[in-house]
């Protein structure tokens, strides 16, 4: 099992849940974040840290965004890790809390 991040993602990148990441396991793109499932070790600790709730075990993924599972599998790798809090990116389209 891994963890995934989905759509909710985009445009709201909050990087509380990259912090708590014991593994550095993000990865960073200008508006969003990834998890690499080569590297997570399921622990579950960036969960709870995201504030618009985009983040999700791959086997509780809801369905309409099933497609992240493999966007995240395909991209992360890609990216620059990141395992620090930065500034949060509040775009137009987030729907999440602002900082």
């Amino acid at each position: 099992m891994t963890y995934v991040v989905v759509e909710l993602c985009v445009d709201c990148k909050y990087t509380d849940c990259a912090a708590v990441c014991p593994v550095e396991a993000f990865h960073e793109l200008p508006d969003r974040l990834y998890i690499n499932a080569d590297t997570c070790i399921d622990c579950d600790a960036c969960v709870p840290e995201c504030p618009v709730e985009a983040i999700f075990a791959d086997t509780n993924v809801p369905e309409n965004y099933a497609h992240w599972t493999q966007i995240n599998i395909d991209e992360a790798p890609k990216y620059p890790i990141i395992s620090q809090k930065i500034p949060a990116l509040h775009g137009p389209t987030c729907t999440g809390p602002e900082e």
